[in-house]
């Protein structure tokens, strides 16, 4: 297991969670990266999420140096939306398989095409479920995938496919409302998942106020996942990191 795999496992064991920010290298500017890195030590934030549904080729590598021109501390994972946005200058990639839509291409199809230079990366590779819930607009990602993400109501199915991606292997459920999502992921659909899968869980897409992340780590996620929000106000992170208690139950 990786070290970061690890870290998200002993989260769910401790039943804790932690505030994670998302940067589209799209849509980045290196001003702005270096303050919001600053920060992000201040918040004591340790992971970065870096990636987008639609990203130039060459910007992700540009973010990376720009993040480590402030810090090389933090713990950079790819949360890739194409095969161009492989970079072995990160720690770690989600290794993410869409298992809410039925598009080959993000169920099995870039991961083949990826294959080879994955293996010579020396990234640690997480195998990841996937899963789009619907956060009220249609969202970059699902316009990207051509896929229809499931109704928050079906919460029945949304644990039926987290389960489903445990018993194919996969180490960690991330459930994402996509970016820009007017609703985030409700929390009783979190509650249910936390309780089928025994996989960690990661939340993103929606989440604007301080309550609303703590109210998701209370019902049972691991890694809360900020970015939209940040773009607006980057003064927000330090008042969310707190809000997230060091022990949700």
């Amino acid at each position: 297991m990786s070290a970061i795999s690890n870290h998200l496992t002993l989260l769910k064991e401790n039943q804790e969670s932690e505030l994670v920010v998302l940067i589209d290298p799209d849509k980045s500017e290196q001003k702005s990266v270096h303050r919001l890195v600053e920060l992000c030590l201040d918040a004591q934030i340790s992971h970065l999420l870096i990636g987008g549904s639609y990203v130039p080729q060459g910007k992700t590598e540009q973010l990376l140096k720009w993040i480590k021109e402030v810090s090389t501390e933090l713990s950079l994972v790819l949360f890739p939306g194409h095969p161009d946005q492989i970079s072995s200058q990160a720690d770690a990639l989600l290794l993410l398989s869409l298992l809410s839509g039925r598009n080959p291409d993000y169920l099995i199809g870039h991961h083949v095409q990826s294959a080879n230079r994955l293996k010579e990366s020396g990234l640690d590779l997480i195998p990841t479920a996937y899963i789009l819930i619907d956060g009220g607009k249609t969202t970059a990602v699902q316009y990207i995938s051509n896929t229809q993400p499931i109704p928050p109501q079906e919460i029945a199915l949304a644990c039926s496919t987290a389960l489903a991606g445990e018993q194919l292997g996969m180490k960690w459920v991330y459930m994402d409302a996509g970016s820009g999502a007017l609703l985030p992921i409700p929390v009783d659909l979190i509650e249910e998942v936390s309780k089928t899968t025994s996989l960690p869980l990661v939340i993103g897409g929606g989440m604007r106020t301080p309550r609303e992340l703590q109210d998701r780590a209370i019902a049972g996620a691991q890694w809360l996942v900020v970015g939209n929000a940040l773009e607006k106000d980057p003064t927000l992170l330090k008042e969310m990191a707190m809000a997230i208690p060091q022990r949700t139950r």
